[in-house]
């Protein structure tokens, strides 16, 4: 019984798919003539967490409850994409990654389940990555969150480091299948204990001391000061023609508006060196409308 019921399910999917091919080939054919076809590509996303004292601010709601929304909706376009292109075809690959590594084991431990591709998997396993991707991204990053708050070991976001040494490697499929994108949540401050180099006015850090001592806070004539002395993060020779970049959550010191300004013109100077395809820097904003900016550079 069990085998006939399979027969005859296959049969009807079989008639569907060629009743509905028979109506659609001379619409192709019309349209052929007019337009050539597109494929759309694969997804690579890679999101990377700054688990540093912005966690702490006193936002409402909380940051951690602003970047958990964030992934939330890159899991929702995952699935999306996936729908669109049914599950044979879909081969997209998601991770979210932090820089440093957590020390705490457990942090780590929970980071592991952040990591799908699809290109490894068959339609079963696809099956129950759509319907339970979001429910295990939320519930593990939940966690990754409540104990890196609970131990408030706070060692920094090393994005510069992360650019120079990761990137490639983790970031990048050499595909042309692929639209390889890389979503920074950071409040656009910049350091870590190990990367604090700095040559002539560039530098492997951007920190509110830093731009205090160099004169850029409270100073309406900075953006000259910039550009002038040629300040920015310390260049190394790695184009990424191949990599978008969305950064979202800049946000400065409540006594330092500025700030923001000063931290987009570091962040998009940098972006700009490193031949990056396409970018986008955000301040954070109401939940609803960073959604809004997401699902749009997305649909690029």
């Amino acid at each position: 019984m069990r085998k006939l019921t399979v027969i005859i399910f296959s049969l009807s999917i079989i008639a569907v798919s060629c009743s509905v091919n028979n109506e659609e080939e001379s619409a192709t054919e019309r349209q052929s003539s007019e337009k050539p076809a597109t494929v759309d590509k694969q997804l690579n996303i890679s999101i990377l967490l700054d688990l540093s004292d912005r966690l702490e601010r006193n936002l409402q709601p909380a940051q951690s409850k602003r970047d958990i929304q964030i992934v939330n909706t890159i899991t929702g376009i995952l699935q999306q994409d996936m729908q669109e292109k049914g599950a044979f075809l879909s081969k997209g690959k998601l991770r979210v990654l932090f820089k440093p590594a957590p020390r705490d084991p457990n942090v780590n431990n929970l980071a592991k389940k952040l990591n799908v591709d699809l290109s490894e998997m068959h339609n079963k396993k696809k099956k129950e990555v759509y319907d339970n991707i979001q429910t295990e991204f939320q519930t593990s990053l939940e966690e990754i969150y409540a104990l890196t708050m609970e131990s408030k070991n706070w060692i920094g976001s090393d994005f510069w480091r992360f650019f120079k040494n990761d990137v490639k490697d983790l970031c990048i499929v050499n595909d042309s299948s692929y639209r390889n994108i890389l979503v920074l949540i950071t409040d656009g401050y910049i350091y870590h204990e190990q990367s604090t180099d700095r040559i002539k006015n560039r530098t492997t850090y951007v920190t509110p001391k830093y731009l205090r001592q160099e004169g850029f806070r409270d100073n309406s004539q900075w953006r000259t000061k910039f550009e002038e002395g040629d300040y920015g993060l310390i260049y190394f020779d790695k184009e990424m023609q191949n990599l978008e970049v969305l950064v979202l959550e800049i946000n400065s010191s409540e006594s330092h508006k500025n700030d923001e300004d000063i931290l987009r013109a570091y962040i998009g100077k940098w972006l700009n060196e490193l031949k990056v395809k396409n970018f986008e820097i955000h301040n954070t904003d109401l939940p609803e409308n960073t959604k809004i900016r997401i699902e749009s550079f997305f649909r690029k």
